[in-house]
């Protein structure tokens, strides 16, 4: 009886580029990795953060004296407007998932659409349009946070003159019987809404600063 031969698959030989030094990097190999600076970003040059700056704290002014209910600033409430058109998008677009997705889905279009731009301009390594997208999503958080309060207040006038079966985060809050916490969870989310607009506005102003030391170098 012949005796059966053990068959040797050929080991492969190894690329150059299979194996690195402790600390070496191969950007071929790993396209998403940058320096610890993210220097494939745009710069930002100090007039740009100077007149951006200016921007910012004025819509920061805006914002913290604004009037949801009398609706006093013009430029806010223009803001409001166009969140508003993404707000009601929502709606039908999100209503083929359920009822209570179909509500949650005005606040997921108010938020999805500048956080598609954002990631837009993240990928384009855009500085400033990265930072202002930023800003516009974390704002919308403060709209959002308004509406969550109004679910106990009950005071805005809903678009088209609705009455209380249209107020979207009352009916989340009644679903999710947690009517009682909305003004806390409006807090937080007015909260996190504020922190992110300034991290926008330190993060291009961090964009600034490694500008200037490149160019000095």
């Amino acid at each position: 009886m012949p005796i059966p031969r053990k068959r040797f698959r050929k080991k492969q030989q190894d690329s150059p580029g299979d194996f690195l030094e402790f600390g070496e990097r191969s950007d071929n190999r790993y396209p998403l990795n940058e320096d610890w600076d993210g220097s494939d970003w745009k710069p930002v040059s100090r007039l740009t953060y100077g007149l951006t700056t200016g921007m910012f704290f004025y819509m920061v002014y805006l914002l913290a004296n604004h009037n949801p209910i009398t609706g006093r600033s013009f430029v806010i409430m223009m803001l409001h407007n166009v969140n508003l058109v993404f707000h009601e998008f929502g709606h039908p677009a999100f209503s083929l998932f359920g009822d209570t997705i179909g509500i949650l889905g005005g606040t997921l279009g108010q938020l999805g659409i500048p956080l598609v731009v954002t990631v837009a301009f993240w990928k384009k390594r855009d500085s400033l349009g990265f930072a202002v997208g930023c800003f516009w999503f974390f704002e919308n958080f403060l709209d959002v946070a308004v509406y969550m309060a109004d679910a106990i207040d009950l005071k805005l006038q809903l678009i088209g003159g609705l009455g209380l079966e249209a107020h979207d985060w009352r009916n989340l809050f009644l679903r999710w019987d947690c009517i009682l916490s909305a003004k806390k969870i409006a807090a937080v989310t007015s909260a996190l809404g504020w922190i992110g607009m300034f991290w926008a506005w330190l993060w291009l102003g961090w964009r600034c600063l490694l500008t200037r030391n490149a160019q000095l170098q």
